[in-house]
């Protein structure tokens, strides 16, 4: 007979808790906490000690070392993000908003050449759903097999049996398990599953990719330890009124987090860009007033990307202050800086900002390129030809040097450009080169004299 227990999980952030409670103690949210029933039989525990093999403890100098041996999934972009491939053995989590392509990559990875055999569930499509996509995308691996279902235990005995080198589950959230007397997607079912899978992948070598939902909010729909139980978490961002997406690593127990994969939508599935600048950056015949191009870093990809500015009298008696895909707050604070240190008069302007493609910036070393569209709006002027910036702005004016300046540099000159504005606490690490000229400045004062 199998023992029964109920529990109680709270939705939004994965707090158990014996009883109902109406606020959650943990993400003080109300009305989260959910009633489920698990079901264990009372010998499984047993039988699993007995079938344990023993482990000594071993000294860390006696511990033989092994080369991580990667496989190339076949996306450049994505192997960027691994650390350089797809570990064996390891399970990796990709989550993003709805509509964003996260099915389109992992098919994309399942038809990409690159030899794997490849297992692909889906609980969410039929199969000819899937052929239809497949077909529009490009179908180079013939080694891809599909299998459609819901039920764990089917899904492990058809993973036994075919023992593929790659396995995708499009969405954890559709699959559950009858050891757990609850609907599938609920907390106890995805960690069930996730946990599961886990000891599929470690034990059978398979690499095993998860898709999972996000809330509201942009986490990880789900129990909070479904990121702790995977090795790998990816972040699949952009806006679905742009075609560029980007993949992020947020956690990585093979590699460093810092790398990004650019991608960009397209009617026959994402593209690879390889060279992000190149989209980030307008072509006009003469130069325009309220746009500046400033060099940014997101982990060890430098790139440059264009600001575009607009300030006008403001008609109300309130100013606007309006951003797309940078901070308004910190917005706020460079235009107090501007108005205290440089004498201009932004509080009886409105104030509008916008990054080109879309992207969402966060790097500080972008507040010297936002300051000088601000500046070129401002007094209707076009910046020199040929200039872009790269520093962060303090509140007493100074500009302190921005992370990874000489990549910033490097970044520019590749792409011709003839002359960057820097901090000048980086004048004495920075070599002299001969195909860009490098200003640097100390205050937000020299600024215009750099631009114009």
């Amino acid at each position: 007979m199998a023992k029964l227990k109920r529990t109680f999980f709270c939705t939004s952030c994965g707090y158990e808790t014996p009883k109902w409670l109406g606020k959650c103690p943990s993400c003080g949210e109300w009305n989260t906490i959910t009633e489920h029933v698990v079901a264990k039989e009372s010998s499984s525990v047993s039988s699993r000690l007995t079938s344990v093999p023993r482990v000594e403890p071993r000294k860390v100098q006696d511990i033989e070392e092994h080369t991580t041996v990667r496989v190339d999934v076949g996306i450049a972009e994505v192997n960027r993000v691994l650390g350089g491939g797809m570990v064996p053995g390891s399970l990796i989590l990709l989550g993003g908003e709805p509509g964003i392509g996260k099915s389109t990559l992992s098919l994309q990875l399942a038809l990409t050449e690159n030899g794997l055999r490849t297992l692909y569930v889906s609980g969410e499509e039929s199969a000819e759903q899937i052929k239809m996509r497949a077909t529009r995308l490009g179908i180079r691996n013939q080694e891809c097999t599909v299998f459609t279902e819901t039920l764990l235990e089917n899904i492990v005995a058809q993973i036994e049996e075919l023992r593929p080198d790659v396995v995708i589950i499009d969405s954890i959230q559709t699959i559950s398990t009858d050891l757990v007397e609850s609907s599938a997607g609920s907390v106890t079912q995805i960690r069930e599953c996730a946990a599961t899978l886990l000891k599929v992948a470690k034990s059978l070598g398979i690499a095993v990719f998860i898709i999972g939902h996000i809330t509201k909010d942009g986490s990880i729909a789900g129990p909070k330890i479904l990121e702790h139980i995977v090795d790998v978490v990816l972040q699949f961002e952009g806006d679905g009124n742009h075609t560029y997406r980007i993949l992020r690593g947020i956690k990585n127990r093979f590699g460093a987090t810092y790398e990004i994969g650019v991608f960009e939508m397209r009617e026959e599935g994402l593209r690879e860009v390889a060279n992000p600048s190149e989209i980030l950056l307008s072509h006009y015949d003469e130069p325009l007033a309220g746009t500046a191009v400033g060099a940014a870093v997101d982990g060890m990809r430098p790139y440059l990307i264009e600001v575009q500015a607009l300030v006008s009298g403001a008609a109300y008696g309130t100013p606007q202050r309006s951003t797309t895909g940078f901070d308004q707050r910190r917005l706020n604070m460079l235009l107090a800086v501007l108005e205290k240190r440089v004498g201009m008069k932004m509080f009886q302007k409105d104030v509008f900002l916008n990054f080109a493609g879309g992207f969402k910036i966060a790097d500080t070393g972008m507040d010297l390129a936002v300051v000088a569209a601000i500046i070129s709006s401002y007094y209707d002027r076009a910046l020199m030809d040929g200039v872009c910036c790269a520093g962060e702005i303090g509140l007493s004016g100074e500009v302190r040097p921005a992370p990874r300046t000489e990549q910033r540099i490097a970044e520019a000159a590749r792409l011709g450009f003839k002359r960057i504005v820097v901090s000048s606490f980086v004048e004495k690490s920075i070599k002299k080169r001969k195909d860009i000229e490098v200003v640097y400045i100390s205050s937000i004062e020299q600024l215009p004299k750099a631009l114009f």
